[in-house]
């Protein structure tokens, strides 16, 4: 089904006519989104001032049509995303940020590195937090019609954001989908979990880093993380291994996949005794925890007996490349060199 901008755009070049023709559109839609926030009960300032900002991005629209699809392992993927410079670098910042990370850490039971790890993997701990006006990113992303209720509701939350004085509009970045701050949490989650660690009255992700730490333990702990558990390990199958107790891919929602995560969950003893192994061919720990067998790319691929804990990393991002990369990061953060 071709959404509003698909009718108008070609995939190839855009018209001068067609161009004027969805800017008028657009401008009808921003000026309906500014009646509903009115009707919302936002002050008639900050709807001006906000929504004076909001300019229709082709961009924005081009990026979330076409984004990568390389054909990637996670043997590429990992060596890419998480490069020996990077955990050069998060072991740096761990030291450097010792004192803050740890009072965090305690306060909020979620393991140090694996804040660091996330800061890193997020936003280069900070450094690429993405230059796109965030109303404009949101409202382009709503009048395009494919997602239309979410991106709204981001939009709700932005102007929350706005109004309780967090950030200043001219400051209100993020990248072209929305996400923001040194954390890239979309609006949504900002308002779910940041956190005002330095007490100074505002919830500040992009240049705060004691409110972004304290924000990505908020997010674990509120998605149930244990600090008693590591992530994960990888293992060693038996041969001729049955393929039904992997984890079953092709989920579409957070909900079927915990169920698909129950039914593969067992306890180490009874994966031991179907044959696994860690990786040097040793037996799997004698502890009392249970973990569903998960595989990132296919049964010739790595496999991982993944905790509760990687529950929490793929309520962040539903990914098991991104879940998994975590995990690896935050391991060559505390452990030495592998």
């Amino acid at each position: 089904m071709m959404t509003k901008l698909a009718a108008i755009l070609c995939s190839a070049c855009i018209s001068t006519s067609a161009l004027a023709k969805t800017q008028a559109q657009f401008d009808e839609y921003v000026a309906g989104l500014k009646q509903e926030a009115a009707q919302k009960g936002y002050d008639s300032q900050l709807i001006e001032d906000a929504f004076a900002t909001a300019h229709f991005k082709e961009k924005v629209i081009s990026a979330d049509k076409n984004q990568p699809e390389v054909k990637e392992t996670l043997e590429t993927y990992l060596p890419k995303r998480v490069p020996q410079w990077k955990i050069d670098r998060a072991r740096k910042l761990y030291a450097e940020n010792k004192d803050i990370l740890e009072q965090v850490a305690a306060e909020f039971g979620v393991q140090a590195r694996f804040i660091v790890a996330l800061w890193g993997l997020e936003s280069n701990f900070g450094k690429i937090q993405g230059g796109h006006n965030v109303i404009s990113s949101v409202v382009t992303l709503a009048f395009d019609g494919r997602r239309e209720t979410m991106y709204k509701n981001q939009l709700w939350a932005a102007l929350d954001i706005l109004k309780e004085g967090h950030i200043t509009l001219d400051k209100f970045k993020g990248s072209w989908a929305g996400a923001m701050g040194q954390t890239q949490f979309m609006p949504t989650s900002f308002n779910a979990y940041a956190v005002d660690y330095d007490k100074d009255g505002r919830k500040d992700i992009w240049t705060t880093q004691a409110d972004a730490f304290a924000s990505i333990a908020n997010y674990l702990k509120q998605a149930g993380w244990n600090d008693d558990l590591t992530w994960g390990r990888q293992v060693q199958l038996p041969e001729g291994f049955d393929s039904n107790y992997v984890l079953q891919r092709g989920t579409k929602t957070r909900k079927q996949w915990l169920e698909y995560w129950a039914k593969s969950e067992r306890s180490l003893a009874d994966w031991q005794a179907l044959g696994l192994r860690k990786m040097d061919g040793t037996d799997l720990p004698k502890v009392d925890v249970t973990a569903a067998l998960v595989m990132p790319d296919d049964m010739g691929g790595r496999m991982y007996l993944a905790y509760d804990n990687y529950k929490a990393l793929m309520h962040w991002n539903r990914s098991y490349y991104f879940a998994t990369s975590v995990g690896y990061l935050s391991d060559r953060i505390g452990y030495p060199a592998i």
